[in-house]
């Protein structure tokens, strides 16, 4: 599996609740299409974290890169109705960073054969 992680904070503006549910329809309808397995989001609590910590934490699995890249390559048609997800979540947020992780040890791993 890979992961995408999405971590923002919140437009001074937007409601928390409002934003959760933009989310969760815009990961639902990722999903419904196949272009995700499974998705979450987060939020920050008691204030723990990294000081240079967003509020908001999501989560997109997919199976590999290449289910990764068939979600970009909808959701950056721009087209309906992946656009009016993307844009109820996007204009939503600030100080928006991502990363991409996959479990680990891969699976196509063999061992004893490294070199470092």
């Amino acid at each position: 599996m890979d992961f995408y992680h999405i971590y923002c904070d919140l437009k001074p503006e937007v409601k928390d609740i409002e934003f959760a549910d933009s989310v969760q329809s815009y990961f639902a309808y990722l999903k419904d299409q196949g272009l995700i397995e499974d998705s979450r989001i987060t939020r920050r609590k008691l204030g723990l974290g990294p000081a240079d910590g967003t509020e908001f934490h999501m989560w997109l699995e997919t199976r590999d890169l290449a289910q990764l890249d068939a979600a970009f390559a909808h959701v950056s048609s721009r087209s309906e109705p992946v656009e009016s997800f993307h844009h109820a979540v996007n204009s939503k947020v600030q100080n928006v960073r991502f990363t991409l992780y996959r479990d680990f040890p891969d699976a196509q791993r063999e061992r004893g054969q490294e070199k470092f």
